[in-house]
This record gives C-alpha cells, sequence and structure tokens, in this order.
C-alpha cells in the first residue's frame, strides 16, 4: 500500500519552491518534499535526509523515481459542456497521464 507523506523540510521558503513526490519501489511509499529546481535526489537516504526523517528499514542506497506531475491550472468562462472535454481528466494522483503506482 503506498502512503504519501508530506513534509516540509525546516528552514526553507516553501511559497519559493516547488514541490515534487518521489516513489520508493522497495517500500511502496511515496513522500513530498519541496526543493530548489535545481537539486536532484536519488535515494532514499537522500530523501529521508531532505525531510529530517529515518529510513526505516530500506537501506539508504534504495533508487527512488521522481513522479512527474503537471501543474495545470485553468478557467473556462462561459464553458458549454463540449469545453469540458477540452481539459484532461487527472488520473488518480492528479497527474493526467497517471502516476503508475496504484
Amino acid at each position: 500500500m503506498t502512503r504519501v507523506s508530506t513534509r516540509f523540510p525546516a528552514n526553507t521558503a516553501s511559497e519559493n519552491m516547488p514541490t515534487y513526490q518521489y516513489h520508493c519501489e522497495q517500500n511502496g511509499e511515496t513522500l513530498e518534499v519541496q526543493h530548489r529546481m535545481t537539486e536532484t535526489l536519488k535515494t532514499w537516504g537522500e530523501l529521508c535526509g531532505k525531510l529530517e526523517r529515518d529510513l526505516g528499514k530500506t537501506p539508504a542506497d534504495t533508487p527512488i523515481a521522481t513522479i512527474i506531475s503537471g501543474g495545470l491550472l485553468a478557467t473556462v468562462s462561459g464553458g458549454t459542456p463540449k469545453s469540458e472535454s477540452l481539459l484532461p481528466m487527472a488520473g488518480c494522483c492528479g497527474n493526467p497521464s497517471s502516476c503508475r503506482h496504484h
């Protein structure tokens, strides 16, 4: 079962940084974290360190995958039932193409 946990690292300006979701295939957990766009997290240890969270039973060098999600913000003014079909339907995670983990 996948669990999404959100916790932002201390001393970050969360309003200025994007939020990323990372999935660990080994333990089935999906976690959210905010960090700079120039930063890349590749292992469970890096992710847990960023979140100031215990590794649990998952080894620190376990690879993680970034879940790609787009931020679609759209307003349809005076829309019709036809115009509703112009907006993509979001998958289970809010990602139009799904995250492939559910």
